[in-house]
């Protein structure tokens, strides 16, 4: 063994360190409980933060989900109103005289329900079928009145009063429909 008075301090280090198997074996058993509760703590942080994306990521959907409702119900909203103005338009139209039939004044108006139309169909809307000998659906169609004595079968629509609309697969408004009837109104 060196001499203790001269030895380098690394020396004297290395005397100082018990190697004994008890001691490694003490030292070993702590270090593998030490990285053992270190990779448990690794893991609950790890999957702390999964969840926490998670909870992001459907925080995130259901934010856009509702942001997109928001402006769908605004769009519905204004839907609504322009299928009033398109109302208008089907009620002028019909309900012109024969004299101005050809008349280019007219010939402008049903060129602006044409073109109503057309922008009414780009934002997914489209008349809900309601012509005579359908049959009544009561998720498309409101009956307001029943018609007895017509001849078609109970419940087989015989008028529009006004045409429905469906915003994509959705009724936002449903057609307003006279429907036959077999049995006569009580008096």
């Amino acid at each position: 063994m060196p001499d203790r008075k001269h030895a380098t301090r690394a020396e004297e280090r290395a005397a100082e360190i018990d190697i004994s198997p008890t001691a490694l074996l003490a030292q070993i058993e702590t270090l593998t409980a030490e990285r053992d509760a270190a990779r448990a703590t690794a893991d609950e942080y790890l999957l702390a933060l999964q969840r926490e994306r998670a909870e992001f990521q459907n925080f995130k959907r259901r934010t856009a989900e509702e942001r997109m409702r928001e402006l769908g119900l605004a769009g519905e909203d204004l839907i609504r109103k322009v299928l009033a103005l398109a109302d208008d338009f089907d009620r002028a139209i019909e309900t012109r005289p024969e004299s101005i039939a050809d008349d280019p004044w007219f010939e402008g108006i049903a060129a602006i329900d044409r073109k109503l139309r057309q922008l009414l169909e780009s934002e997914g809307v489209s008349a809900i079928d309601a012509s005579p000998g359908r049959p009544f659906d009561p998720r498309e169609h409101e009956a307001i009145t029943n018609v007895p004595g017509t001849g078609r079968p109970d419940g087989e629509i015989v008028e529009e009063i006004r045409r429905g609309y469906r915003l994509r697969d959705r009724v936002i408004r449903p057609a307003l429909v006279a429907v036959a009837s077999i049995t006569e109104p009580n008096d």
